[in-house]
């Protein structure tokens, strides 16, 4: 019986740690060949881990909760006979980034078992001490294998969700999770229902005591940061001590882009499509870049010099249950405006089941935050970092407005544009914020001419 490690890949752009999000299996368990084992958040995107092996669990090396290095051993499988050579086979990167369905190689006997392009890294002899993760029992059931013949495996249980402060409160009061039912999405339990629990158990043994103990717990919650807020984090406080920061804003009749948005979403080449506002303040990005193409620059610090990108690649601010990412539309310049739609439409929904791969990430040129869903007018929004603007649109109301000399209501909206002073000065800044703003005021004859 041959056991073999499976190490923690690096998914893609030399990430250096994940965080263990959810496992498929437990000790025990067999695994099949591309079988799911265990999904990963790393600080630009959730993945699902695919099984190079067919054998045995033996033993989990990482708890849910747990940030482990790239190469670190996050568990062991047992296969029998020869045969176990056959199981070392790697992954495409670039399948397992877009979910689709993996394709492996063999590989020789004499190489450690880990995925292609992964390896052990300099942090990884520090990393944190393993624990192994109990097995979940239950009745066994007869799974049909296409290639083996069938086997009997465990039926894992039901495992109560709950993010891991309100793990560890449940651990500090001795409550078992999978014993309160839990109210929030998809069952989570939360601190309050493990309270009520607590409370609930402990009636008529010293509850008086027992009371403020839990109070206590109520009053600091820590929540630990990783994944994306932790990349976040690191990434404006960078922006903001690097970049000078420049903001400003401009208010913008846009009752024009309102008509032309009823317009499209009845117009049957955007049949099926989602058509809002955002779309016309992305094509208005556009234009507005085609006509002032310095905006679309980086700073290179190595060099002293500003480089000006030949394609935009267009950010869209996306907040998710993640945290804040930036997915990019790549030769945004380079779309009609329906392929546009269903691009931003595409990377919406990516982003909200938090599936957007790691490639989508990285390489932006430019960003648009939208603070108007949350109906906020304006803000003074940081750099992404390695981008020379970000367009801030805000939230669209009807206000009275001086239009063809009355006062009316018109539907308007505030517009800020934050930019790095190196690369932007205040006329350039100036030149392309009003050229979006008249985009917005007039689209049809900006979008007819573009």
């Amino acid at each position: 019986m041959a056991v073999q490690e499976f190490r923690l890949p690096d998914v893609g752009e030399g990430l250096l740690e994940a965080e263990i999000l959810r496992w498929h299996i437990a000790p025990g368990d067999e695994v099949r060949l591309n079988m799911i084992v265990v999904e990963i958040e790393t600080v630009k995107s959730v993945v699902e881990l695919p099984s190079p092996f067919v054998g045995t669990v033996v033993e989990i090396l990482a708890r849910e909760g747990e940030t482990s290095q790239v190469g670190s051993v996050l568990f062991t499988i047992s296969s029998d006979g020869p045969s176990s050579s056959a199981n070392q086979v790697a992954p495409s990167i670039a399948a397992v980034n877009s979910g689709a369905q993996v394709s492996f190689e063999m590989v020789d006997d004499s190489i450690p078992s880990i995925l292609v392009g992964y390896g052990p890294t300099l942090a990884s002899e520090g990393r944190r001490k393993r624990r192994q993760v109990t097995g979940r029992g239950g009745p066994e059931v007869e799974l049909a294998d296409p290639v083996h013949t069938t086997t009997r495996v465990p039926q894992p249980t039901t495992v109560a969700r709950a993010k891991p402060p309100v793990r560890k409160l449940a651990r500090d009061l001795g409550i078992d999770l999978n014993a309160v039912i839990g109210s929030g999405a998809e069952g989570t339990v939360t601190r309050a229902e493990v309270h009520a629990h607590f409370l609930a158990a402990t009636s008529g043994q010293n509850v008086a005591r027992a009371v403020p103990s839990v109070l206590d717990a109520i009053d600091d919650v820590r929540i630990p940061v990783r994944g994306v807020r932790k990349a976040t984090a690191r990434a404006v406080v960078a922006s903001a001590f690097t970049a000078p920061h420049v903001t400003e804003f401009l208010t913008v009749d846009v009752t024009a882009t309102m008509d032309l948005v009823t317009r499209l979403r009845q117009d049957p080449q955007f049949a099926g499509t989602k058509v809002t506002p955002l779309l016309i303040v992305a094509r208005a990005v556009l234009v507005a870049v085609q006509k002032y193409p310095q905006i679309n620059a980086f700073w290179d610090e190595k060099n002293y010099e500003i480089v000006q990108k030949a394609a935009v690649n267009l950010g869209i601010a996306a907040a998710t249950p993640r945290g804040l990412i930036v997915p990019n539309i790549k030769g945004a310049d380079r779309l009609s405006l329906s392929e546009l739609a269903q691009m931003l439409a595409h990377l919406t929904a990516v982003a909200r089941d938090g599936k957007t791969p790691p490639e989508a990430m990285v390489g932006g040129t430019f960003t648009i935050t939208n603070v108007g869903v949350f109906g906020v007018d304006a803000a003074t929004p940081i750099l992404n970092p390695g981008e020379a603007a970000i367009l801030c649109f805000g939230a669209v109301r009807q206000r009275p407005w001086v239009h063809e000399g009355e006062v009316v209501p018109r539907w308007t909206t505030q517009l800020s544009l934050s930019f790095d002073h190196r690369i932007v000065d205040g006329e350039l800044g100036s030149h392309v914020l009003a050229t979006i703003g008249s985009v917005l005021f007039d689209p049809f004859w900006w979008l007819a001419t573009a």
